[in-house]
């Protein structure tokens, strides 16, 4: 009888490579454990992203800067800022840069997925992930990713992402045409990182998934054996103790970094 592939996210494999116990009160404990504040960066990253997924959703004839402007207006979320100064600086620097981002898109253009959901299998994965926009460019599709945050990515970042290549092999399966090319779109300055994938290239990926996939199940399977939890998901500390959602959960944690302030990812 083969064997039940692991379903799984990119990001959800991620977060097991950052640390088992992040992990495990995110995915495996029920009721979860309760998450610490909420960051504004990520109600920056939203309220974009937000935004970008309903400029599509227009029709072309509407589809200009200002009507993007007005799209994240809309959207804005106010989580995490210090004070409501500081989240309307950041509502106006993000609405410039979509403004100019969507500038240099063409509003005619019909790309096959905004916020699609794929999907792809390996020998042991079934895999699934939501992309920011597939674009098709002569018979091939690309994947892009939206980007928000202060490091403007390049080219190793778009090659060396595991959730992007998934992606790929999604696209691939999802709409049964070549993709290869992945971009990392940074909304702030408008940089595209690029990167096109290899056969080679992608089997690395999945390799690297396939074996984080199988340091879960063993986790897992011990816990299931009445193993503790503690020993088959244990913290990996670091500097990121800092900006983890379970902190207060986690002494070892609490210990490897300080605090962070929920605004502190934006930046002077």
């Amino acid at each position: 009888m083969p064997a039940r592939l692991f379903a799984c996210t990119p990001s959800r494999l991620a977060t097991f490579t950052d640390c088992p116990r992040r992990y495990r009160m995110t995915y495996v404990d029920r009721p979860p454990p309760g998450r610490g504040a909420p960051w504004a960066h990520n109600s920056v990253g939203a309220a974009v992203h937000t935004a970008l997924k309903q400029w599509w959703d227009l029709p072309p004839a509407r589809r200009t800067p200002s009507s993007a402007g007005v799209l994240l207006d809309a959207a804005w979320l106010r989580d995490g800022f210090r004070d409501v100064e500081q989240g309307e600086q950041w509502r106006l620097a993000a609405r410039a840069w979509l403004i100019r981002y969507v500038a240099d898109l063409n509003p005619a253009g019909d790309p096959p997925g905004v916020e699609r959901t794929v999907a792809a299998t390996t020998e042991r994965l079934a895999l699934s992930g939501r992309v920011d926009r597939i674009d098709r460019r002569g018979e091939e599709l690309v994947v892009v990713d939206y980007k928000t945050g202060r490091w403007v990515p390049d080219e190793d970042d778009a090659r060396g992402s595991q959730a992007l290549a998934m992606y790929v092999l999604g696209a691939r399966r999802t709409f049964h045409a070549t993709c290869r090319r992945v971009e990392l779109h940074h909304v702030p300055t408008g940089t595209r990182a690029v990167f096109e994938h290899s056969e080679e290239s992608l089997a690395r990926h999945v390799g690297r998934a396939e074996d984080t996939a199988a340091d879960i199940v063993e986790a897992r399977d011990a816990v299931a054996a009445g193993g503790s939890a503690e020993e088959a998901f244990p913290p990996r500390t670091g500097s990121h103790c800092g900006w983890c959602d379970f902190r207060r959960h986690c002494p070892e944690g609490q210990r490897a970094a300080p605090a962070r302030e929920p605004w502190a990812a934006l930046g002077p």
